[in-house]
């Protein structure tokens, strides 16, 4: 009896043992790096979009929205993850690195 009690225990040691994610305290510089190249490009894009559709530089209007929307794809993610290890850094409540996902 004593063997089916400890077969189907469950105790904290075995959650933490078992666990498939790992918990750290050193920021994650490459995830990190990412969402800022993404945040930056995003934004640049953003920029020579709006130039090029109203002024119509390096083409017409449309190449301008292109660049416009493909800006805005970049900078979404990038803002997003930006974000969250600003906060993580500063020590916010409900912010950490380990909600910024590996890539």
């Amino acid at each position: 009896m004593a063997y089916v009690d400890h077969a189907f225990s469950i105790s904290d040691e075995d959650i933490m043992i078992e666990s498939p994610f790992s918990f750290s305290r050193r920021p994650p510089v490459k995830e990190i790096a990412f969402a800022v190249a993404l945040l930056v490009f995003g934004s640049v894009f953003i920029v020579a979009g709006v130039i090029m559709a109203t002024h119509k530089v390096g083409g017409d209007r449309t190449h301008g929205l292109f660049f416009a929307g493909l800006g805005s794809v970049l900078f979404l993610p990038g803002f997003y993850y930006t974000r969250i290890a600003y906060y993580a850094y500063k020590g916010y409540k409900g912010f950490s690195f380990d909600n910024i996902p590996p890539v």
